[in-house]
């Protein structure tokens, strides 16, 4: 069986199954992501001298390489699952990907490269290096996944698969920002920043926590208003599932509504100096989102099929042999347990809070020698 031989009503348990996992890749990397990018763009405006720079930076310095580990887990699960979905969105959304490799590779860069001399100008620098790079992918994410929840256009074309029409991406790129989608974007920048900031609250002591706290109070209302414009915008505007997944579209509701809660809640434990409960507000207010937007992307993956009837891009059309998704369901529960159990590891070992009181000041300004 190929990409296009399932017909558009036989939808297998595995198809259903990967796109669940797919799901669950994107939550666990805007979860642990999130925060990231939250920590990164607040790098420059929050900490007012080197030191609580650096502190902002170890907080996330064990862990953020491996984050990213669930995004590329995630592009691979869907290159090997749903073909047909991976080869639409490489091949007509090029600019918006380049963007996030190069916010990607920037960060990375950033966070490589900026103890390696101890000038103030080198580091300052850096960092506006670190904060772009989290606020191109952050931004770019948002307004793609409510680009998915609107229905990207896809047209057959001259191109064929075995005499099928290969349905491709028929928008432009600036037909991607569509107000709802701009909307997407400012989203997940507000509640990325009020995660990361949240986090910080969680992670250090001192000056550092103080801000973090005191901009979450303020980030975190801007986040609520956005996200709860969102969940209904996405929902009352865009929740023309067929008839027999009405009962996806009651979901999308739900799981909105209590990420618009969590995030209340988030922002009232923050403000009562509970940062445990502040982090999972925020936390279950990234998780609950992305579940609303998969719903949306059932069973159309994101695409609007209008200008492709006769070849549809959707669960089935676009995903693999129920041979590749067996090996891949086996191959799944052998290794996901174990990435699970190194990031928890992870996570517990660098368990403790920081604070400036440990770092030791090692910048020098232009034109001084280092000691």
């Amino acid at each position: 069986m190929t990409i296009f031989e399932v017909p558009a009503n036989a939808v297998e348990p595995l198809q259903v199954v990967w796109l669940i996992l797919i799901a669950v890749l994107w939550i666990g990397f805007f979860f642990l992501e999130g925060f990231d990018f939250g920590v990164g763009m607040l790098v420059p405006f929050l900490g007012k001298d080197d030191r609580e720079r650096r502190v902002m930076y170890n907080t996330v310095g064990p862990h953020w390489d491996g984050n990213e580990v669930w995004l590329l887990t995630a592009g691979g699960a869907i290159f090997a699952a749903f073909s047909g979905w991976y080869a639409t969105l490489f091949s007509g959304l090029y600019l918006p990907l380049f963007l996030v490799l190069v916010g990607l590779i920037l960060r990375g860069v950033a966070f490589e490269y900026r103890g390696k001399q101890p000038s103030l100008q080198w580091r300052r620098g850096w960092d506006w290096a670190a904060a772009i790079g989290s606020f191109l992918p952050a931004l770019v994410f948002g307004v793609g996944f409510a680009n998915f929840v609107k229905g990207l256009p896809v047209a057959e074309t001259a191109v064929a698969y075995r005499d099928t029409p290969v349905p491709l991406f028929s928008g432009t790129f600036w037909g991607l920002f569509s107000p709802f989608a701009l909307l997407g974007g400012l989203l997940f920048v507000a509640l990325f920043i009020t995660h990361g900031a949240i986090f910080l609250s969680l992670k250090t002591r001192g000056a550092v926590h103080d801000k973090a706290k005191a901009l979450a109070n303020k980030g975190g209302l801007v986040a609520i208003v956005l996200l709860a414009g969102f969940v209904v915008w996405a929902n009352a505007g865009y929740g023309n599932l067929p008839g027999q997944l009405s009962w996806l579209l009651a979901v999308a509701w739900i799981v909105g509504v209590v990420a618009v809660v969590a995030l209340g809640f988030g922002w009232f434990m923050n403000s009562k100096g509970r940062d445990g409960f502040a982090f999972l507000g925020t936390a279950l207010s990234v998780v609950t989102l992305t579940v609303m937007i998969f719903c949306h992307l059932y069973p159309g993956l994101g695409f609007d099929n209008t200008l492709a009837p006769n070849s549809p891009l959707d669960i089935t059309t676009a995903a693999s042999s129920p041979a590749t998704l067996k090996l891949m369901t086996i191959a799944a529960a052998c290794l996901v347990p174990v990435v699970l159990a190194y990031q928890v590891w992870t996570y517990v070992v660098f368990r403790r809070r920081l604070s400036t009181k440990n770092i030791v000041d090692d910048t020098v300004t232009v034109g001084a020698r280092a000691v």
